[in-house]
């Protein structure tokens, strides 16, 4: 169980209405002085944040801190996250019945992008979430004056590309068809606003990297993972590794992608077959026009963002399906 003096410290927080610095120094020090922090010690720190108190600024970097160590550091094989410990989490952020806060979003994205590997429910939820806040004007999402309901921001692109490409896990780096289906969904809810300019790139690369670059990198899998970890421990090996990686990916589109593997895979073995299986995966296949036809007619109009997106494929696929030929006529 958690220690009972932290439950009565909190209890008497909840009380008083206010966390102030000192008080975070005394939560580091009941949740951080056994080395170790419990899902009993996480539970108190939302029971903590759902009150809804006032907080000292660094209330704000201990709460995603501590449950990333918890579901993340402290995991076992380290840095993957079991499907029980995202259902906690999951159950933590809803237990009081209130939208998800930015404090909780800020530690979903947190466990996400220190994780290697994440359940796809996790990020799923993440998603969920920013667009349930853009659409109805609150929640995670919605701080600062000039925000409006149904309008994606700058501030909630950069969110939403956080959660997309978190962590390794979650799906691999290929955007899967369940994210590319929230993208339109929030998409068709916002497409007579006036977005953040940097929404409809976002947009046209996830969806086409959905379609372009299915095959996306894997890391080891649990069963592995403690044997297979010494390319992170080495020196400068996040910068060769993960994380160099999505900068790279990021940036550069899908060529990027390409350029990503050749340069930071930590199996060079596997290099010159995921080059040609990137390559190969770029044709937009059957059933993927299909998918997309079916996709960006759904509402009978075909709207800027999606001829963004038919451009973008234009311009990185070798070979145009012929299903799709006649929305590329049309995506002038």
């Amino acid at each position: 169980m958690a220690k009972p003096d932290l439950n009565e410290f909190v209890t008497a927080k909840i009380a008083s209405g206010h966390v102030g610095e000192d008080d975070v120094i005394t939560l580091r020090r009941f949740i951080y002085g056994d080395m170790a922090v419990s899902l009993e010690e996480g539970a108190a720190l939302f029971r903590l944040n759902d009150a809804e108190l006032t907080y000292a600024d660094t209330w704000y970097e201990l709460f995603p801190e501590a449950v990333a160590d918890i579901l993340v550091n402290q995991a076992r094989p380290e840095g993957y996250v079991s499907d029980e410990n995202a259902a906690w989490l999951i159950g933590q952020i809803e237990a009081d019945g209130h939208v998800c806060s930015r404090t909780e979003l800020d530690a979903v994205l947190h466990v996400l992008e220190k994780a290697r590997e994440a359940p796809e429910s996790l990020e799923q939820y993440a998603l969920k979430v920013v667009s349930e806040s853009v659409i109805s004007g609150k929640g995670a999402t919605r701080a600062g004056n000039g925000l409006k309901p149904g309008v994606i921001s700058d501030g909630e692109v950069e969110i939403l590309r956080r959660v997309l490409y978190a962590g390794s896990g979650c799906g691999g780096v290929a955007i899967s068809k369940a994210e590319a289906e929230v993208l339109f969904d929030l998409n068709d809810a916002t497409i007579e606003s006036e977005n953040a300019p940097a929404w409809s790139e976002l947009f046209s690369k996830a969806v086409a990297n959905h379609l372009m670059a299915m095959s996306g990198f894997t890391p080891p899998s649990r069963d592995v993972a403690l044997a297979r970890e010494d390319w992170l421990k080495q020196p400068g090996g996040y910068e060769r590794g993960l994380g160099g990686f999505f900068r790279k990916m990021i940036s550069g589109g899908v060529s990027g992608i390409r350029e990503s593997y050749a340069v930071n895979d930590p199996f060079a073995v596997r290099g010159a077959s995921m080059e040609a299986e990137i390559a190969a995966n770029e044709t937009v296949s059957e059933d993927e026009a299909a998918w997309l036809v079916e996709r960006i007619g759904r509402d009978g109009v075909l709207h800027e963002n999606e001829k963004a997106l038919l451009r973008f494929i234009r311009e990185e696929s070798p070979n145009i399906h012929p299903a799709l030929q006649p929305l590329m006529d049309k995506a002038v």
